[in-house]
């Protein structure tokens, strides 16, 4: 986590020195090569992290209340549903019925890609001419956007390995290299280690970004699919992520009668 905290700290750095171009009102940010400008720090308004198709609001555990009831949403997926293959149309239906105690965000795992984008939580762009890098507020979780240099996945992730490049104006990021233990969302929505994730993030203002993904996975869904939401930026020219270090949270859950407190 610090390691990351550095990086981000100094690849800021780098961003306040490259100037950006001129901008009128209602123009996109760009850098001084033309390109679109995403830094900031940018968020989801959507109900997705509970479930990415349409849903109505259901009850958590009763002990609870409100409190972990999934509210209702419009999904993000396109044409509504995801063409899973059979086996794994029964392994979403398990994951569903075991998310309270098997969601990989509930242990505070990293989210993977393209759930970090919609969770419920800030996530800040930092790019320069050439570079970008995602920072996350849920977990520390973090992504150099390899631009120039595409890098082949070293080790399966929970992140994977990002590799854009541009079409025009929009930024598309291939995202392989995935470990196959990632949710899509609370309902248990999942993918296996064979996912690839092409993302195409364009700029749609000043302040928003248009961003879709198209997931392919031969061993999990019958055909390629894709999903669709708006992501915003915080207004508040002081807008910067919090630290979220969850793992302390999980520790009596993953490790029950071996976890002590700091008094033991």
């Amino acid at each position: 986590m610090r390691s990351i905290t550095m990086f981000a700290a100094w690849f800021a750095a780098v961003v306040v020195a490259v100037p950006a171009a001129g901008q009128g009102s209602g123009e996109i940010p760009r850098l001084a090569d033309g390109r679109p400008n995403f830094s900031g720090v940018w968020q989801a308004l959507t109900t997705a992290n509970w479930d990415i198709q349409t849903h109505g609001a259901s009850a958590g555990p009763p002990e609870y209340g409100a409190l972990l009831a999934t509210p209702p949403g419009h999904g993000i997926v396109e044409g509504g549903e995801i063409p899973y293959l059979p086996a794994a149309a029964a392994q979403k239906e398990r994951n569903g019925e075991n998310r309270w105690t098997e969601d990989p965000e509930l242990k505070c795992y990293m989210p993977g890609i393209p759930r970090a984008n919609y969770m419920p939580y800030p996530f800040q762009i930092f790019q320069s001419e050439g570079h970008m890098f995602f920072a996350y507020q849920f977990a520390g979780a973090a992504r150099i956007i390899n631009l120039d240099d595409p890098q082949p996945s070293a080790i399966d992730s929970w992140m994977g390995v990002s590799n854009g490049h541009w079409e025009g104006d929009t930024l598309v990021v291939d995202v392989s290299g995935f470990n196959g233990q990632a949710w899509l969302d609370r309902a248990g929505n999942h993918a296996s280690y064979a996912l690839q994730v092409q993302e195409r993030y364009t700029l749609a203002g000043p302040d928003a970004i248009d961003y879709e993904a198209t997931l392919t996975d031969a061993r999990t869904f019958s055909s390629p699919w894709k999903i669709s939401l708006r992501l915003y930026r915080h207004a508040d020219p002081d807008a910067h992520l919090m630290e979220f270090k969850c793992v302390p949270f999980t520790e009596q859950l993953l490790y029950g009668e071996f976890y002590k407190t700091s008094a033991e």
